[in-house]
């Protein structure tokens, strides 16, 4: 799991960073909005761990800016004891949780673990309807005992899918969350990757809403 954890005391940053790092996690740190705006437009995460009164940027309207332009990573907002009104407007704007300082790494560690359980994020083995088996570890989905393996960008395609497998995804939403700035796809790139899925897994793979997105078949 790959964590963008924003926090602008040094000596927190470098303590959580690194226990999170003794759990497994990748973690890239930040230490103003700004310099999080950069990373997010360079690089995909899994969760984005922001503290709210950090410089240049606060973290809610760094959320709000980025929820804006269908960025929907789950995001959770590290607060002071006091900041009730920024933990409302966090989940207004679309935040999935918070921790309150001082907190131990237990807890946060916990929260972590509920947002992939919810998410699935970094689960190998993903039961498909009709019987497909999605394997992230080796990029593949097994039909009928026999295993197609994916490339790391229809892997990276699937995985969105699957993580907002309820939602009707939109163009924009996949190109904010799947590919980076300097490499957004044209619609006819996204049709074509539902069309090689379709092609492979079934017409019923994902489903067309007309003038809207695309939504995986959970049926």
């Amino acid at each position: 799991m790959k964590i963008l954890f924003l926090e602008d005391d040094s000596i927190l940053n470098d303590l959580v960073s690194d226990e999170l790092i003794s759990k497994g996690f990748e973690v890239i740190s930040t230490f103003d909005g700004e310099e999080t705006l950069k990373k997010i437009k360079q690089e995909k995460f899994d969760l984005y761990l922001f503290d709210i009164n950090v410089p240049k940027i606060k973290g809610t309207d760094l959320l709000q800016k980025i929820r804006k332009e269908e960025n929907y990573t789950p995001t959770i907002f590290v607060t002071s004891l006091n900041d009730n009104e920024d933990v409302i407007k966090g989940f207004k704007i679309g935040c999935d949780d918070y921790i309150k300082k001082p907190f131990n790494m237990e807890e946060l560690i916990v929260r972590i673990s509920n947002i992939q359980r919810l998410y699935k994020i970094g689960f190998n083995s993903i039961q498909l309807p009709n019987n497909l088996i999605f394997n992230s570890i080796n990029c593949s989905i097994t039909k009928n005992g026999t295993e197609y393996i994916l490339t790391k960008k229809e892997k990276d395609f699937l995985e969105y899918f699957i993580k907002n497998k309820n939602k009707v995804i939109s163009f924009n939403e996949l190109c904010m969350n799947v590919w980076r700035y300097d490499d957004r796809p044209t619609e006819t790139t996204i049709r074509t990757y539902v069309k090689n899925f379709r092609k492979k897994f079934g017409e019923d793979f994902f489903i067309t809403i007309k003038g809207v997105g695309y939504k995986l078949n959970n049926q």
